[in-house]
């Protein structure tokens, strides 16, 4: 299956990062490649571009759509969690070998012009019936954005208690039915394993009085994303990788985060917001005296949306929001 997927606010992605010529940018989703192909076009002083994905089938996609920029990108089979970790072994060569000088001798703190991150599950993710994100196709249970990961939607169903089921339903989903779906799953495993998105479907939609299947769009779309956030740690590695992000750039330097549900959202706001005013002393004090200094500025207090003409193009964009910090 050939690997599709329109890259969600591109221009607004490229305005917001500001790229320099020669800069070195990181996309910690690379994906398809398709907000990368537009970086390393515009890389003509010497820059360099790391690609980031723990999705094989990503970067050997990306691989080929970005095959006219070779000289000046890295491909890195990873999560984005271990990105500083990854970064301390490149060659300073994108066609070198690990025994040649490192592009960061120093480490990389303070070192990169821009980070990108687009959250989520790509079209081809979902779209593809063997890698079972969808729930409009009867396939296996996985959900792994790693395929070599060890754990997989198949092990969380049949695997979990009931009440870890629910916690997950409820807080990564904010599935209102959360215990009834995690009852019924239970009593249905007991019988044999579940096996399929298909059978998973089934027990979600008798588990949802009719009058709440009528509105919010299909009711497994929350059970699905909570378990595919439970899956790859989505949250969790976001939560913990902020930090480590701003850290990394430049002063002038921008990260920019692009997130598709509420839950993501809230936790790349409050974490810019928190390196923008770090100060954590009692309001009532005339002077700071924790001694946190800020690390940069939001961009955006309000997230960048789509306009109208993305969201005719590609109905897929309409929960995205572009957020943006910039290092002082």
């Amino acid at each position: 299956m050939e690997f599709k997927h329109e890259s969600v606010l591109l221009q607004e992605v490229l305005d917001g990062l500001c790229i320099k010529s020669d800069g070195i940018y990181i996309d910690g989703t690379l994906g398809g490649g398709g907000h990368s192909f537009e970086i390393a076009k515009r890389l003509t002083g010497g820059g360099r571009l790391i690609g980031i994905d723990q999705d094989e089938e990503a970067l050997s996609a990306a691989r080929q759509r970005l095959n006219p920029f070779l000289d000046r990108v890295v491909f890195v089979h990873d999560n984005y969690e271990n990105m500083e970790t990854d970064l301390r072994g490149l060659p300073a060569d994108p066609e070198g070998d690990r025994d040649s000088a490192l592009m960061f001798p120093g480490g990389p703190e303070g070192c990169i012009d821009g980070i990108l991150l687009d959250l989520g599950v790509s079209s081809y993710q979902l779209d593809n019936p063997d890698r079972g994100f969808s729930y409009r196709t009867d396939s296996p249970l996985d959900m792994r954005m790693d395929r070599g990961a060890a754990l997989s939607a198949r092990d969380i169903v049949n695997d979990y208690s009931a009440q870890e089921i629910t916690r997950i339903l409820r807080d990564y989903g904010e599935e209102r039915c959360a215990a009834k779906i995690a009852a019924n799953i239970v009593r249905a495993r007991e019988e044999a394993p579940l096996e399929t998105t298909g059978q998973l479907v089934e027990i979600i939609e008798r588990s949802i009085p009719m009058k709440m299947r009528e509105k919010g769009g299909n009711p497994c779309k929350r059970t699905f994303q909570a378990i595919r956030i439970a899956c790859n740690r989505e949250l969790e590695v976001l939560e913990d990788s902020l930090d480590t992000m701003i850290g990394l750039l430049k002063p002038g330097g921008r990260l920019c985060i692009i997130t598709f549900h509420s839950l993501e959202d809230r936790i790349v706001k409050n974490a810019f917001r928190r390196n923008e005013k770090p100060c954590i002393c009692p309001p009532e004090f005339p002077v700071c005296v924790c001694g946190r200094v800020s690390k940069g500025k939001v961009v955006t207090r309000k997230p960048i949306l789509p306009g109208k003409e993305e969201l005719e193009r590609n109905r897929r964009s309409a929960s995205a929001k572009l957020r943006i910090f910039e290092r002082v």
